[in-house]
């Protein structure tokens, strides 16, 4: 099979990522492994992909501030021709350094987005259990939560710079004391400032999603609005339960937030690695 690799499943790995990564499509890897199940995917299945010498689809130009620095003999998410010759590659075999290299880095910054969003929902979570029941650490809680905005803005600086980073983390510690004024207006039945702080809240997470389709062409604007939408609906039904003590669909409740946090997650990795395929 001319240009073909085998190629071993790590976790976290999916086919689209795999598409991009090796600038081939989704299809030609489903058609080179007749019978593959493309959402049970595991760890330790070897498939077989065709990498392709053009990019697919078409990696957009990069600003020279925030050019990522190529590794490992990667141009623009492309392999160098020295890469393909017949030193590195035959029909069935390409460099396993190199492919480590390529799944190694894709599963570091997928797990890392993904302890963040999980840190976002529990400290969430423990923030609302601090107001709601009055606990000493509220204040304390708080402050950590917080602290996440920061981490998600540090995260985001090597790719898209300092300034950039900073907005994000401005309009995620809007969205996270907004959420405090939702709670602690809902644990004093004040009907008004409910409504007033989940209209304010939306419209931060309107911006929060316009903010990142303006960095990243591959986040789209109405994805993330669907998603942040979502977050905030699952987050404000949980917040009820608790008011209420509906304490087995607060728990349950939660479960869904977490799943729905590492969509998030796993969105903003992905649309990270297509712009900066090196």
């Amino acid at each position: 099979m001319n240009g073909a690799i085998r190629y071993t499943i790590r976790p976290y790995d999916t086919i689209w990522m795999l598409a991009q990564v090796f600038n081939t499509s989704v299809d030609s890897i489903l058609n080179l492994n007749p019978g593959i199940e493309p959402r049970n995917l595991f760890s330790g299945q070897v498939i077989t992909i065709r990498p392709g010498y053009q990019s697919y689809p078409p990696y957009p130009s990069v600003p020279s501030d925030n050019t990522p620095v190529n590794q490992g003999g990667m141009r623009n998410g492309m392999m160098d021709d020295d890469m393909m010759d017949d030193d590195m590659m035959d029909d069935d075999m390409m460099d396993n350094d190199m492919m480590d290299d390529m799944s190694g880095n894709m599963t570091e910054l997928m797990n890392y987005f993904r302890l963040l969003w999980e840190q976002h929902v529990e400290w969430t979570r423990m923030a609302v259990m601090g107001i709601i029941n009055q606990l000493p650490e509220a204040e304390l809680i708080l402050q950590r939560l917080l602290r996440n905005a920061t981490d998600f803005a540090n995260a985001l600086a090597p790719f898209y710079g300092e300034e950039a980073a900073r907005e994000f983390g401005r309009l995620f510690t809007e969205h996270i004391t907004i959420a405090g004024e939702l709670v602690q207006a809902a644990v004093a039945g004040d009907s008004n400032a409910v409504t007033d702080a989940d209209r304010r809240w939306r419209e931060n997470a309107d911006q929060i999603a316009a903010f990142l389709a303006s960095i990243n062409p591959y986040w789209r604007e109405d994805d993330w609005s669907a998603m942040l939408y979502e977050h905030l609906d699952l987050l404000g039904s949980n917040v009820e339960n608790m008011i209420a003590n509906k304490d087995a669909e607060s728990i349950s409740g939660y479960d869904e937030i977490e799943m729905q946090a590492l969509e998030m997650a796993d969105m903003m990795a992905e649309g990270i690695m297509m712009q900066f395929p090196g």
